[in-house]
């Protein structure tokens, strides 16, 4: 619940303050920069970026308010110019953005993968399955409770490609066996939990609530549940408010080595959530 109550103030003062003045110890105020972030639910709900965003705060003397969506909207929020950086996981929408004009360049900057979740039972055998589609197709032929996503998220796009591969190309009207919720990561693991229903995870998000729900790992290790993030700046030729030169220094930050060190140290229980991509 703390993690959703700070996405959603933070999303408030984003809407209704840009930026805002901060009282200093004399009693007078003074204007704080802020940089406008939105990012997946699942960089938010794994607890990597209060980890990694107050050392680039403390540097460059700025807050960065994070607007913590689904990638689609994520990307939607940047086309209408209403955050000056994105950070998100579906590389061919990530693509696509950029090849609109909507962003500078794409920058691959740290990795994880997906998991598929289930009951410790695993009604529907996913464990056997040799394969992520495999694992798909299992649940389709038991019309196991499954719960999506459904927001055009990344974790939602890759979600759709392995029924796709695994031959239900048109899960959304198969049946009451399949839920699509419009809701973030950590919402959506909690409902699966309550449910006792299968769910496509991102790890990171997963270890971050590990201790508060039964469900488990039943299907891993699928190249094709390979996992990777991209910062983008907003292209200030599109958008000419966007703040590019700090949107810039950000996207240098978590490249950096301090950066990726950040990212590769963090964990949860002694498990790593992520992983850095910059050599």
């Amino acid at each position: 619940m703390k993690k959703v109550q700070r996405t959603m103030i933070t999303g408030f003062w984003v809407l209704l303050a840009g930026s805002m003045a901060w009282a200093t110890g004399t009693g007078e105020r003074q204007e704080v920069e802020r940089l406008v972030l939105a990012t997946t639910t699942s960089t938010e709900n794994s607890g990597l970026l209060e980890e990694l965003l107050p050392p680039f705060e403390e540097e460059y003397g700025v807050v960065v308010d994070v607007i913590a969506v689904g990638t689609g909207q994520a990307l939607e929020i940047g086309r209408s110019g209403d955050a000056d950086v994105l950070m998100v996981h579906a590389p061919a929408l990530e693509a696509e953005f950029v090849a609109e004009g909507y962003g500078v360049e794409r920058v691959y900057f740290m990795y994880n993968d997906f998991v598929v979740l289930g009951p410790t039972s695993d009604p529907a055998g996913v464990r056997d399955a040799r394969d992520a589609s495999g694992a798909f197709g299992a649940i389709a032929e038991a019309q196991a409770p499954f719960i999506s996503r459904g927001d055009n998220s990344g974790t939602h796009v890759k979600e759709l490609s392995m029924w796709s591969a695994a031959g239900e190309a048109d899960v959304a009207g198969a049946g009451p066996w399949y839920r699509e919720v419009g809701q973030g990561m950590g919402a959506v693991i909690t409902l699966a939990n309550e449910q006792q229903a299968y769910t496509l995870a991102d790890r990171g998000t997963f270890l971050a609530y590990q201790g508060d729900i039964d469900l488990e790992i039943v299907h891993q290790g699928d190249p094709e549940l390979f996992n990777p993030y991209g910062i983008i700046a907003v292209d200030p030729q599109r958008h000419p408010h966007v703040k590019v030169e700090l949107a810039q220094a950000l996207v240098d930050y978590v490249t950096s080595a301090p950066g990726q060190a950040i990212v590769d140290e963090y964990r949860i229980a002694g498990e790593q959530l992520f992983f850095p991509a910059v050599e």
